[in-house]
């Protein structure tokens, strides 16, 4: 195994030094994140890092033990003067574009790009090809995909096994629609093998973001809520309750069963269908409760692990660019219906693959 060098962009949050509701955000190792994903991934070694903001970059290099001379207030400065093999871009969705470019144009194998992968269409479009041209690998860190436990009910949905078919999902999840909702959408293209068919969305205009990380006030993401059609799944989902309220569950109703999930009690819950009557029972293959600190924490260093075996040239693919852009699809689509106050198809043609939705 060879070993590789990394680096990255942005060094806040999911970087290192924790996200609201997950970690206190005291300045200290925030091990579910990218540079807990580096520290617990052999092969891999984070050397330099990038943030305009001075005290947030100080207080992420000196928790990770990045060298003084290897931390940039310029992520060019940092493309110039480090050999890296693989960069993490975590800044706000609204700078991706810009910053996966770069990196590629840089001569850098492999991108580990936070969620969602932009903020309209064309710039995921524009990401996707120079990553092409460059023959950059380009990961999206949608972390559920990375987990073992919905990795494996991937398996069990696309097999008919447990829930037979599946016709119903219900998600409720947490404000907002760009932070949270992402992880929501990706899921639905991760599991189904049908594509999201079309979208009802309704926006609220509440966003948490502008004042817990005192994001500009010109930022578009806020709550909202959406019903969509995967081939014969009907699925609902509300990303409309504030942070300290909120419960991520998801409900799937099959033919042959039915599944509960609660990620923050930390519930798996499943009935198999006998006859007329849902019959509790072990998930097939699943075993024990989700945790944050377990199942969230792994699946950083699963996506950096996966992203060192692409260089060291597995074909296994995980989350791939146009699968986030078939989210971020999705994602605009909500914002479309609701300010045109009607139903969605997709794929969206043009003109609406212009749509910006400024998310943080």
């Amino acid at each position: 195994m060879a070993g590789y060098r990394a680096g990255i962009i942005g060094t806040g949050g999911v970087a290192g030094l924790g996200t609201i509701g997950v970690h206190d955000r005291n300045g200290s190792r925030a091990t579910a994140s990218h540079a807990g994903g580096y520290d617990a991934t052999d092969g891999v070694e984070l050397v330099a890092a990038v943030d305009v903001n001075e005290e947030t970059l100080a207080a992420f290099c000196d928790a990770w033990d990045v060298a003084p001379d290897r931390r940039y207030a310029d992520h060019e400065a940092m493309l110039a003067a480090e050999d890296l093999d693989i960069v993490s871009v975590c800044t706000p969705a609204l700078f991706h574009r810009e910053h996966v470019v770069d990196v590629a144009e840089a001569g850098v194998d492999a991108i580990l790009c936070e969620k969602p992968i932009a903020s309209s269409l064309d710039e995921a479009a524009k990401m996707i090809e120079v990553c092409e041209e460059t023959d950059t690998d380009l990961v999206v860190n949608h972390t559920l995909r990375f987990t073992e436990k919905f990795q494996h009910l991937r398996d069990l949905i696309r097999s008919g096994e447990a829930l037979g078919d599946v016709r119903s999902v219900v998600v409720q999840s947490r404000m907002e629609l760009g932070r949270n909702a992402t992880h929501v959408l990706d899921l639905f293209v991760f599991l189904f093998e049908d594509e999201i068919d079309d979208v009802w969305g309704h926006v609220t205009g509440e966003n948490e973001s502008v004042e817990n990380l005192s994001a500009a006030n010109d930022v578009d993401d806020a709550a909202g809520r959406a019903m969509l059609s995967i081939g014969d799944v009907q699925a609902t989902v509300d990303c409309t309750t504030p942070r300290r309220a909120s419960s991520i569950s998801y409900q799937f109703l099959g033919s042959a069963g039915k599944l509960h999930i609660n990620l923050d009690d930390g519930e798996w819950r499943y009935w198999r269908l006998e006859g007329d009557e849902h019959v509790p029972a072990d998930m097939p293959g699943i075993d024990g409760a989700w945790t944050w600190d377990d199942d969230y924490e792994k699946g950083f260093a699963n996506a950096v692990a996966h992203a060192r075996d692409r260089l060291d040239g597995s074909d296994r693919t995980v989350s791939t660019a146009l699968n986030a852009k078939r989210s971020l699809e999705a994602l605009v689509a909500i914002f479309i219906s609701h300010y045109t106050g009607s139903r969605v198809s997709l794929p969206l043609q043009r003109p609406f693959e212009d749509v910006e939705i400024r998310s943080w």
